[in-house]
């Protein structure tokens, strides 16, 4: 194939012996540079869409799509409404809860979290909780047989197994001629589970509607609905539709988007943060092209003077040498998109072996809602990653190449 001669000049120089091929070395570095920078900013924005997306099924395995419970705490003709909302478009799903927050003690240690009382058999088409239980089974929650299942963190603070008991304390008290006394009720630990999140696994014990709605004082009455819906993704959409269908009045919907919107909008935040303080990685790497290019025309002066002497005019010297930086640039690129999908692919590998060989956990569930290291390489980040690089390390191309191109041959060759 027939190049350019600037084409071909440029890629030469990138070869230089001269120097003991110093050019060479710094060319080199200039690429390896790049490269560390293109792969670690493509690694974090990996760690985040997959931590966002693991975070985002793991809630969507645990808790409702959408919500509509009383404005009054509590909804009495929950099974007329019920029927209406399950005609709606897109729900598939509408099962009642009952659920407050409790004071749970087993002997000296007590500890507060979120009692729900659940329908074992209904439970199953609003959340995959059920799948989640890794003791016993929703079945075991019958009707007035006063059994608990919880969380697995919420079970060792606790410091009971399955066949032990606790204590649920009810926040509302029973008044008495000798003063308000606190409401109780034992419960027998039939189960266990584990969502994978520590929020849930730490804060949530699921009983029997009924003997939730006994002990918290509902009678039949219960605290909402939990909605499955088709497509959860478009939960904010169908839940503005069905409050919109019921008049909206004396209830409240929400859905999964809302109630967990500060982790969804903090990941997003960090996402943006760290491409732009990453991004400067990838400057250094640009400088270093820089560097690069301004020690090759000053090494290839003369080279410079004989070419425009031959005829080659500032525009084709200005090439030349801007084809060793978008060559750079390019391999740089290439090479750290290669590698940063690599490490992201088996990151999760990595970081379990790390964590093996140093006997500790960098991932701790009580801070970071899940204790592994997700990785998700999305082809938009990629490419973003990649037109960034690209884009700095042409504009880094500019200078050296303009002076090239202002050399004067009468003087480079002086002192020749």
């Amino acid at each position: 194939m027939n190049f350019p001669y600037e084409w071909l000049i440029g890629t030469r120089y990138l070869r230089s012996a001269h120097r003991r091929g110093f050019v060479s070395f710094v060319a080199v570095i200039s690429v390896c540079g790049l490269t560390l920078g293109v792969a670690t900013l493509i690694v974090v924005l990996s760690v985040m869409n997959g931590f966002e997306r693991e975070l985002r099924s793991r809630i969507l395995a645990v808790t409702a799509h959408a919500t509509l419970s009383g404005l009054s705490g509590s909804l009495a003709d929950w099974r007329t409404l019920q029927q209406r909302v399950q005609r709606q478009s897109g729900v598939l799903a509408a099962v009642p809860y009952v659920e407050s927050q409790a004071m749970l003690a087993n002997g000296q240690v007590m500890t507060g979290a979120t009692v729900r009382g659940v329908l074992p058999e209904e439970e199953r088409r609003a959340t995959g909780l059920a799948q989640r239980v890794t003791q016993g089974s929703l079945d075991d929650l019958r009707d007035g047989g006063y059994g608990i299942i919880l969380g697995t963190a919420l079970a060792r603070d606790l410091r009971v197994a399955v066949g032990d008991t606790v204590v649920v304390i009810a926040p509302q008290g029973t008044a008495t001629p000798t003063g308000v006394v606190a409401r109780m009720r034992r419960f027998r630990v039939v189960g266990l589970f584990s969502s994978g999140m520590y929020e849930f696994d730490r804060g949530l014990a699921l009983t029997h509607m009924s003997d939730a709605a006994r002990l918290f004082r509902l009678g039949d009455a219960v605290t909402g609905l939990r909605l499955a819906l088709a497509d959860p993704l478009a939960a904010p959409t169908v839940a503005r539709r069905v409050a919109l269908s019921l008049g909206g009045a004396g209830f409240y919907v929400s859905d999964w988007t809302e109630d967990h919107a500060n982790f969804f909008r903090s990941i997003e935040i960090t996402k943006t943060m760290m491409f732009v303080i990453l991004s400067m990685l990838v400057g250094v790497a640009a400088f270093n092209i820089v560097a690069t290019l301004v020690m090759i025309v000053k090494e290839k002066q003369s080279d410079i003077a004989i070419l425009r002497t031959l005829g080659a005019g500032p525009r084709n010297v200005l090439a030349t040498f801007a084809v060793q930086g978008v060559m750079i640039g390019l391999a740089g690129t290439l090479l750290g998109a290669l590698l940063g999908k690599t490490l992201a692919d088996h990151l999760e590998a990595l970081v379990s072996g790390l964590e093996r060989l140093l006997g500790t956990q960098f991932m701790d569930a009580r801070v970071y809602y899940i204790s592994d290291l997700p990785a998700y390489v999305e082809a938009l980040d990629v490419l973003k990653v990649c037109s960034v690089a690209f884009v700095l390390c042409a504009l880094a191309t500019i200078y050296p190449a303009w002076r090239a191109s202002r050399t004067a041959p009468a003087e480079a060759l002086r002192h020749e």
